[in-house]
């Protein structure tokens, strides 16, 4: 328990408000044995830890999980975890996931050869595409096909294997974000794949055990924004197109909204889950996609996240920063909101997600910097931060709004110059008449009714039934059943914005730790629900 007091005097780290930062490393590495085998490693070129960038991030119970690209050699493994019930440390080295083997570069059989964003459901399933491919454009090796890997959270075992079919993949693909759509089992259950550079999204079907890929121009990228300037580079990403996907909550009509945006775009479009769910409408749905509406300019976004309530957040990696906007308002830059900004820390915030106890995961990598120069390894380039998300979103434009009940006020009496507190009985308080009807929201039947069966049998695994009772089994278990309606979009063509003035981070330029890390109510949070 002793690490709990050490966390408290953790020196400043970093600039962000909001934000508390967990974990930082100039250089990622990892967890070996034993000396002798990391040694080894490193002098078989099996461990380079300047090749090391990590891209995408999940939080599961006592687990954090950290993806690595195989972009350069070197990188032992491209799943992994920090366990955050161990002795706190601020720079963990990483942990294979599911193990060393899971990781082998190549094994299209048994292994992972690269990931990039990963996602856990409720079930206590872990969501996995490997990519199959080594190096980085234009030195790509294709070793493995697409492969969608499911594993069991609480046996650490892969539960199913799915390769894309042929007709899912072109020759330009390349997929990098995940989405999980739940129904009201475990069975009932889809994922959704944005193919960035294929210009498509891929829907995949768990008790089908099935995919389909939908063709759209919303996916493409808009050829008037794909110029970029972070950290002092300037470059361009002009072919980037839909990247950033993320689902909202079930609406009334027992579906889920997707948003998506291409990487080089400002707009924001959506799709009802109700098309994407059926493989007859990957013809003939054009209309059924639909533009929501501009962030703005400098608000390119690669990775996004919504919560029960409908509060979007995404990455916002011109500005270095975090952006939400409440899906209760229309989509325009004046109900954009910015959490939280560091133009030091949160150089190229990679990816962003918010866990079973609403709290915020994020992790900045200087990504541009990676690819386009070179980083400073004196320097702390990786970092993740945690925040509550409600802390996150007070005094934005995305805070909910907090509703007040009407009460009456007790009334003070003096008495015989004694103060006597009166509380007026129910009687006594007049109510309005209520309505001779009331609208009640109708729930088609695919929310009403549950299976209670367990998860099917896959052509590689069957899974225990135990865990589908782990997941909500009526329609009833679903507080925010709300009505997902898109706003249109407007014109703001004469809209004027301020720049926000700060110190940036510029390539090789190191930046002394200013920022305690004094909050450890994430540890404190998850032992209390779990032991």
């Amino acid at each position: 328990m002793a690490w709990k007091f050490f966390l408290l005097c953790l020196p400043f780290a970093s600039a962000a408000v909001k934000f508390q930062e967990m974990f930082s490393w100039n250089a990622l590495d990892w967890n070996y044995p034993d000396e002798y085998s990391r040694q080894h490693a490193i002098s078989a070129g099996a461990l380079i830890p300047e090749n090391a960038l990590p891209v995408g991030i999940e939080r599961w119970r006592n687990k954090l999980f950290v993806s690595v690209p195989r972009w350069r050699p070197g990188i032992p493994a491209t799943l992994n975890y920090i366990p955050l019930d161990a002795p706190y440390d601020p720079s963990p080295k990483l942990n294979p996931y599911p193990s060393w083997q899971g990781n082998e570069l190549g094994n299209c059989d048994s292994g992972l050869t690269t990931a990039y964003r990963i996602k856990a459901d409720k079930c206590d399933r872990l969501w996995v595409l490997d990519v199959g491919t080594y190096g980085y454009d234009p030195n790509v090796t294709n070793l493995c096909p697409y492969t969608l890997n499911v594993y069991d959270l609480n046996t650490d075992q892969r539960i199913r294997k799915y390769v894309f079919r042929p007709e899912d993949i072109v020759p330009t693909t390349f997929i990098a974000n995940i989405a999980i759509d739940m129904g009201a089992s475990c069975d009932d259950t889809f994922a959704y794949f944005s193919d960035e550079l294929g210009y498509g999204l891929i829907a995949y079907s768990w008790e089908q055990n099935k995919s389909w890929r939908f063709s759209h121009s919303f996916f493409m990228p808009d050829p008037l924004v794909g110029d970029f300037n972070i950290a002092g580079l300037n470059f361009q990403w002009f072919a980037e197109g839909i990247f950033g996907i993320t689902l909202s909550p079930i609406g009334i009509d027992g579906y889920r909204t997707l948003y998506f945006t291409p990487l080089s775009s400002h707009t924001e479009f959506a799709v009802s889950t109700k098309i994407l769910r059926d493989e007859t409408k990957v013809e003939g749905s054009f209309k059924d996609f639909k533009i929501v509406g501009v962030r703005g300019p400098d608000s390119h976004t690669t990775s996004k996240v919504m919560d029960d309530s409908g509060v979007q957040l995404f990455n916002l990696i011109d500005q270095n920063a975090i952006g939400c906007w409440s899906s209760t308002l229309p989509f325009k830059p004046q109900n954009i909101g910015v959490i939280d900004k560091d133009d030091v820390g949160m150089v190229f915030p990679c990816d962003i997600k918010i866990d079973d106890d609403k709290n915020v995961w994020m992790i900045s990598d200087r990504m541009p910097v990676f690819l386009e120069a070179e980083l400073d390894y004196s320097d702390i380039n990786f970092r993740i931060y945690t925040a509550p998300l409600n802390t996150l979103l007070e005094g934005t434009v995305c805070e909910p709004q907090k509703q007040f009940l009407p009460t009456t006020k007790a009334q003070n009496l003096k008495q015989n110059s004694q103060l006597i507190t009166y509380t007026p009985s129910l009687t006594s308080v007049t109510m309005p008449p209520l309505p001779q009807t009331q609208y009640t929201p109708n729930v088609l039947p695919r929310l009403s009714h549950v299976s209670s069966s367990s998860y099917p049998s896959s052509p590689s695994s069957s899974y225990p039934s135990s865990a589908s009772s782990s997941y909500p089994t009526s329609s009833s278990s679903f507080p925010y059943v709300t009505k997902n309606t898109i706003p249109k979009s407007e014109s703001y063509v004469n809209l004027q914005f301020t720049k926000e003035t700060s110190i940036p981070y510029y390539t090789s330029r190191a930046q002394p730790e200013t920022t305690p890390r004094n909050n450890y109510w994430w540890y404190k949070d998850y032992h209390k629900n779990n032991y």
